[in-house]
């Protein structure tokens, strides 16, 4: 998806021109496109016999779905137990913990507007 992004049209060749070496078969990006296509994160479009993808979400749609299946699959689907284990088992400076606790209190004021 970084290189779909980053070309916004690319044929396999020219994803495989971005990668650097040592660089995966011609038909292991192929597979990982039309997988990503069958989930709805890839489009294509045929010019002459060649095949064109384009991204369809954007980068922060696509981290929201997988890290809402992250915190799914390893914590429960519970937020709370993610953030404990951020916190708890990552040796977080004080000032990171710190810009967290900003963003929380951020999101709370914006909470109370709505």
């Amino acid at each position: 998806m970084q290189y779909l992004w980053m070309l916004n049209q690319a044929t396999v060749n020219d994803i495989l021109e971005q990668i650097p070496e040592p660089k995966p078969a011609y038909n292991t990006v192929s597979t990982i496109i039309k997988i990503l296509e069958k989930k709805g994160f890839v489009s294509h479009i045929t010019i002459g016999k060649t095949y064109h993808f384009s991204p369809l979400v954007s980068k922060k749609e696509y981290a929201k779905f997988h890290f809402a299946n992250f915190v799914n699959d390893y914590f429960n689907n519970s937020t709370l137990m993610f953030a404990s284990f951020l916190i708890k088992d990552n040796d977080l400076t004080a000032n990171e913990i710190g810009d967290i606790l900003k963003i929380i209190q951020s999101r709370r004021e914006e909470s109370e507007k709505e």
